[in-house]
């Protein structure tokens, strides 16, 4: 499943920073040999199943689809029963607006400006014109959205994945991506906002919501793939790997030159 890029407590970025930490090593003596380069779909078949402690990732993803079921699951079909699309469309935007400033600063650090030109411009036209974001106007201006986060730059420039983790609550996820984590923490302007009352309780909701918000939007897909796979467990990490290749794949070729669809006019 696709992973978001809003940002979460600090607190929560020095607890992954923490599991980096614990896990490389142990990660690192469990590793299979990587096939020569010359083996193309022997080094393919690598990649798609990098997967050194499989059993352990397996019973968090057992773990995790319980708690899917019981919990994630009645709450987004509530969220999205007492909520009307239009609605549901607003707060998707308004969230997805917050995370704009982690999307540029990642934008940069992979050498993209014309990219970054395009989220600094979604960043102000929503922020303003589109009600902080509740209405995508900028979308209509010829800005549209993309996501970049840490772990994609760093893909962006070579780093490689590493063996497949699937962690509690977070779902599936790579060393990558989990140091990249921790770094988008950092990017993210309300992690320096002086923490009142108010804007902790802000923060919270904010994460609460965004969790509900991402399950309502995959929850049918993931249904599917648990209903029609076989084995639901090495569909989910052949899909997450097939994502993330994919986004790093799309990131490194886009080398647009943005021309507005009201400047062409």
């Amino acid at each position: 499943m696709p992973q978001r890029t809003d940002a979460q407590p600090r607190r929560r970025a020095r607890v992954w920073t923490a599991t980096l930490a614990l896990t490389m090593p142990w990660l690192a003596t469990g590793c299979a040999t990587k096939p020569p380069a010359s083996d193309a779909d022997a080094v393919a078949d690598y990649e798609q199943t990098n997967d050194p402690i499989e059993p352990t990732n397996r019973v968090f993803y057992n773990v995790d689809d319980t708690l899917q079921r019981y919990t994630l699951k009645p709450l987004s079909q509530g969220y999205i029963y007492i909520t009307p699309a239009p609605v549901r469309s607003g707060i998707h935007n308004f969230l997805a607006n917050l995370g704009t400033p982690t999307v540029l600063v990642n934008d940069m650090a992979e050498a993209k400006p014309r990219r970054a030109g395009d989220t600094f411009m979604r960043f102000v036209i929503n922020s303003t014109a589109g009600g902080l974001g509740v209405f995508d106007v900028a979308k209509g201006m010829g800005y549209p959205s993309h996501d970049a986060g840490f772990g994609q730059t760093l893909g962006v420039w070579g780093v490689g994945a590493g063996p497949y983790l699937y962690l509690p609550v977070l779902g599936p996820n790579s060393p990558r991506s989990v140091a990249g984590f921790a770094v988008d923490q950092a990017t993210d302007p309300f992690t320096y906002v002086p923490h009142g009352i108010y804007l902790k309780t802000f923060n919270w909701a904010r994460y609460g919501l965004s969790t509900i918000d991402t399950y309502a939007t995959i929850e049918p897909d993931y249904e599917r793939v648990k209903n029609g796979a076989l084995d639901p467990y090495a569909t989910v990490r052949s899909l997450y790997r097939q994502y993330t290749q994919s986004a790093i794949a799309a990131a490194r070729a886009d080398d647009r030159t943005t021309t507005p669809d009201w400047y062409a006019k």
